[in-house]
């Protein structure tokens, strides 16, 4: 029999991540790291593309991630384990290509702490203009950081309140928007139908364009399959968290731009697309312009936070693995449980990122050109997970069954068009990534012959 260490398996005396996350906590986490206001910042370019039908493209976008979300709770169920997708990837198809699969989700998951850091600092800089960008991203990068190496059950405390937070921003909206809509004038039931369907706006392919875009509303549910390890009864709350995640967003976006519809048809132009629905809280009640403002800015503090926990969880489960340098990466803190070491390293790189960005995007902003990238990793990692949940539920399954076979295959090929229509420039960058972390991949295994990641997976605990 192996030893624990030849395995890799920690022993009893071994620091370890510790179960205390229950199924609530992880939906918290997954809708804090999507953000409950996830289609405001967006609301005004889908209704651009999409001749006003945003709602249409909510709910399409909806069902088409629900298809990635069923893979990723699935290959949580039978790999209970921090590596996420890498992991999948690696058991199921191929170790070599489970290590590129790590590689794209260390973009993706190194990107969005950065880019909430960006988006925060410059919503910051708005409000308090005496106090320059780069002080309130040292701010920001440096509360992050703080509040995560505090441990997870801090984490989980601190989502609640934000989300509760922001949960009484969107009723107000709500109020709001309903005593707007009711208190003004309007053109009878097809006025509540045509953020459904106008028949003088519609265009299929205008639709299909939106939803690509709606699509990225989505991005971050993936996170939850990280805390694994942390999760009580991980094969039955990762699956769930991930799938009602999900919906809980889906549902409540569709709401929240149905509502804005209404307040602000598609027939009347924005002043500003980028700040769409900032404007439509201000026509539904004008104090709401400023805290919607602030609101976004919570949310985004929220979802740099819950992206810089998952990132370390990430970079956890590649150090243990061997995939990454494991005396550093793989290294848990005996006193609050957590992988110290990746926090502050993430913390490190959004900070560094949120000045370096800016510098190189050119004609795009900073966080633009941090989505796109963040984008490019993110749907890689998901076809990777759809091809891991086709391999082991259909091709090796001895019944082959519909139910296993239709959810990967719609979401391989869902996440494949998106991945092919993202920016030249992301597409550029995104690939200048992936081909260094093949090299560093070449180099270690000469050519790739020898064991780039040792797979073995913890025990579970009783």
């Amino acid at each position: 029999m192996a030893s624990s260490i030849s395995t890799g398996v920690p022993t009893a005396s071994t620091p370890r991540l510790r179960r205390t996350l229950t199924l609530w906590d992880l939906i918290l986490y997954g809708v804090i790291v999507i953000q409950p206001v996830a289609p405001m910042s967006v609301f005004g370019v889908l209704s651009d593309r999409g001749h006003g039908h945003v709602v249409t493209t909510i709910l399409v976008a909806m069902v088409a991630m629900l298809f990635t979300a069923i893979s990723y709770g699935r290959m949580a169920r039978a790999y209970p384990s921090a590596g996420s997708a890498f992991t999948y990837v690696g058991q199921e198809i191929n170790p070599a290509l489970g290590y590129v699969t790590g590689w794209s989700m260390v973009m993706d998951y190194m990107l969005n702490p950065m880019i909430c850091t960006i988006w925060i600092s410059q919503q910051a800089h708005v409000f308090a203009p005496a106090i320059p960008y780069a002080a309130w991203a040292v701010v920001f990068a440096g509360i992050f950081t703080f509040l995560n190496v505090q441990g997870v059950k801090t984490s989980a405390r601190v989502n609640t309140g934000l989300a509760t937070g922001m949960g009484i921003v969107v009723a107000i909206f709500f109020v709001a928007a309903a005593r707007f809509i009711f208190g003004n004038p309007h053109d009878g039931a097809a006025f509540f139908s045509h953020p459904f369907y106008d028949p003088q706006l519609f265009n299929g392919k205008a639709v299909l364009g939106a939803t690509s875009v709606a699509v990225l509303t989505y991005i971050g549910f993936d996170g939850i399959s990280t805390l694994s390890e942390e999760a009580e009864n991980p094969r039955r709350n990762i699956l769930l968290a991930t799938v009602l995640t999900c919906l809980v967003i889906g549902m409540l976006s569709a709401m929240e731009v149905y509502a804005a519809q209404l307040v602000w048809p598609a027939s009347q132009r924005f002043p500003n697309i980028d700040t769409a629905f900032t404007y439509v809280a201000g026509r539904a009640w004008q104090p709401l312009f400023v805290i919607v403002g602030f609101t976004l800015m919570v949310a985004n503090f929220g979802s740099g936070m819950g992206a810089q926990l998952g990132a370390a969880r990430l970079l956890y489960g590649m150090g243990r693995s061997s995939a990454l340098p494991k005396s550093f990466f793989g290294a848990v803190d005996p006193k609050h449980h957590i992988p110290r070491n990746n926090v502050l390293f993430v913390g490190v790189i959004a900070l560094a990122g949120a000045f370096v960005l800016p510098a190189i995007a050119g004609e795009a902003t900073g966080f633009e050109l941090g989505a796109n990238l963040l984008n490019f990793g993110a749907l890689i990692a998901f076809m990777g997970v759809n091809g891991a949940a086709f391999v082991r539920y259909f091709v090796r399954a001895e019944k082959k069954t519909l139910g296993n076979l239709l959810p990967p295959i719609l979401g391989f090929v869902i996440c494949l068009f998106l991945w092919w229509n993202l920016s030249t420039k992301a597409r550029i960058f995104g690939a200048i990534w992936m081909a260094v972390g093949i090299a560093v991949g070449a180099w270690k295994t000469n050519g790739f012959r020898g064991n780039l990641i040792d797979f073995e997976l913890p025990p579970e605990e009783a």
